[in-house]
């Protein structure tokens, strides 16, 4: 269990993170149980003691997101249908008072134990702060420390909600006006960005890492015989990533400022992105169309069954009778992302219009429209 939630943070701030977990604590155990309530741990950067610093004029305050992960005895889904309301609204109270978004993920330790490893359970097993529990509430988890376990969809994974950022940011962008708060949100999505390239090739390699300074420099050392496109542009930016995650700044830039940076993130993520996906998929891509008119599934690791009961419940009934009803919801967010941020103009097409329509369930006609309609389907699959 991590002792500090901050690398090099003053001692008010620590204080202050740490009480603000104990309180978190408190109001948990009002909403569940004691006799249900297995643990309450810290994940994310400050669970890990790498949170990030955010210095002011008078101060140093938090910036990321905290996520606290409810571990409560039971089946997870009927837990989750039972404290999700109230864990919602406790997290909206405690974003107000804590000035950061607050997140809450409901789970069991023994569906954790059973579960294979992800990128996301190596990362929470590998470095967490336990707020309530077992300071040893893992240790029949340890096979989520195999990093090298981790399959390449999760690289997959990442890219896609890393690139999903820089789809939001591109329709921030498109706005009229950028507000400070709109500032803040590109600037943060671009660096996550720029980390998230890094960390995909060192997936790929089996070389990932939980501590983001331990991947940049695995990344720096890293020798391949066949690198991944714009290899060293990627190192570059991964740097740039990790030193805005240890000590974020709020961005004051204007739109036309963030466009340069979005323009080449936007390129070197396509190209990491065809680069992986041929990689997973053993199928050449090149372009945005290609990989989205590609027929074969692009989740093998999913279940059929399990895929028709996801689009049902995310689409409705209308689903039924949907040729990509047996597929996993995420394929069509994969099909939908890559037209959508590297191909914006190719939606003038027919063909591709009807594509983004039928993937994304909607009758939208225009990237706005059909962004919107991506934003709806998104958190539930990302």
């Amino acid at each position: 269990m991590n002792k500090r939630f901050t690398i090099d943070g003053s001692d008010a701030l620590e204080h202050r993170l740490d009480s603000f977990c104990r309180e978190v604590g408190q109001t948990v155990s009002r909403v569940v149980p004691a006799s249900k309530l297995e643990a309450l741990v810290l994940g994310g950067g400050y669970g890990r003691g790498e949170g990030g610093v955010l210095k002011t004029t008078s101060s140093e305050e938090p910036y990321n997101d905290l996520e606290f992960y409810v571990f409560v005895r039971g089946n997870r889904l009927l837990n989750e249908r039972r404290y999700r309301r109230a864990l919602n609204d406790l997290a909206d109270q405690l974003c107000l008072e804590a000035g950061i978004h607050i997140e809450f993920k409901c789970d069991s330790i023994q569906r954790l134990g059973r579960s294979p490893v992800s990128m996301f359970t190596y990362d929470l097993v590998a470095g967490h702060h336990v707020v309530c529990g077992a300071p040893d509430i893992f240790r029949n988890c340890q096979h989520h420390l195999d990093a090298a376990a981790i399959p390449l969809s999760e690289a997959t994974r990442l890219l896609f909600n890393r690139c999903t950022g820089l789809l939001l940011v591109r329709e921030r962008l498109a706005q009229s006006r950028c507000t400070s708060e709109d500032a803040d949100f590109i600037g943060r999505n671009l660096a996550k960005a720029q980390l998230a390239l890094g960390d995909a090739v060192l997936a790929v390699h089996r070389k990932y890492h939980w501590s983001c300074r331990e991947r940049n420099r695995r990344l720096m050392q890293l020798s391949l015989f066949e690198p991944p496109p714009n290899f060293s542009e990627i190192t570059k930016h991964h740097h740039a990533g990790v030193a805005f995650k240890l000590h974020p700044r709020r961005s004051s830039a204007r739109a036309d400022e963030f466009e340069g940076s979005h323009r080449e993130l936007s390129r070197l993520s396509s190209d990491l992105w065809f680069w992986l996906e041929s990689i997973r998929l053993q199928e050449s891509f090149f372009t945005a169309r290609d990989y989205s008119l590609y027929r074969s599934t692009k989740c093998p690791e999913s279940v059929a069954w399990r895929n028709y009961l996801l689009n049902m419940k995310t689409f409705g009934l209308k689903a039924i009778n949907d040729a990509l009803a047996w597929r996993y919801p995420r394929e069509r967010l994969f099909n939908a992302l890559a037209l959508l941020l590297w191909e914006p103009e190719a939606p003038a097409e027919p063909t591709v219009r009807r594509l983004l329509q039928k993937q994304l369930h909607t009758s939208a006609s225009d990237w706005a429209g059909w962004v919107a309609a991506y934003k709806n389907i998104w958190p539930n699959y990302g």
